[in-house]
């Protein structure tokens, strides 16, 4: 009985270790990939003027206009990702982008964090220029989980399990991600993708 228990142990203990390893490398549960994981921006390229830098595992800006751009290009996949700003603030995910040197809703598909936006059919939980938001979400100051799905033309935006935005727009194919800095103080975190076959 007490064999039995030291080898239950070991193989727990091994286990453990092993799910480490994957984390170490980047994967995480049932085909997601962390992108970014608090330590480094290895898996980003910058562009614009925005002041990106990590502080205590967040990525974080306060100065416009920039983004992260992923090294990799993603055409059907799920994402998640956490934003934090104030009302003020604009933040977005981008996806699908044709130019990762300029990213923008004019070459791609961006799924909106900005409460105050002027042109509120574009403000938090839309997808700017091709959804409307379904509901009045609100994000300012607390975070925020993000989730988008792009499976061919098929598009859903859910903030904090609320479906935001839903459309169908065949114009962008595949391209990298971005995450945005383009007013106010913008805060991400625990970015990760999955794939979709």
């Amino acid at each position: 009985m007490r064999t039995s228990a030291v080898v239950l142990t070991l193989f727990l203990v091994g286990s453990a270790g092993a799910g480490r390893t994957a984390a170490a490398l980047g994967q995480t549960d049932a085909g997601w990939v962390t992108l970014f994981d608090g330590k480094n921006f290895n898996n980003w390229t910058m562009t614009g003027n925005a002041n990106w830098r990590i502080a205590d595992g967040i990525a974080e800006a306060d100065m416009p206009r920039g983004f992260l751009v992923s090294r990799q290009s993603y055409g059907d996949f799920e994402l998640r990702v956490e934003v934090w700003g104030t009302p003020a603030s604009n933040a977005g995910v981008l996806f699908r982008i044709t130019d990762p040197r300029d990213p923008g809703i004019e070459n791609g598909y961006e799924l909106n964090i900005n409460d105050e936006r002027k042109d509120q059919d574009g403000r938090t939980g839309s997808i700017v220029n091709v959804a409307k938001p379904l509901v009045k979400f609100d994000a300012g100051n607390r975070w925020t989980t993000v989730e988008i799905a792009a499976r061919g033309p098929r598009m859903t935006a859910r903030l904090n399990g609320t479906l935001t935005a839903e459309a169908n727009d065949s114009k962008y194919a595949r391209g990298p991600i971005a995450l945005q800095a383009a007013g106010g103080l913008v805060r991400y975190r625990n970015v990760q993708i999955r794939e979709l076959k």
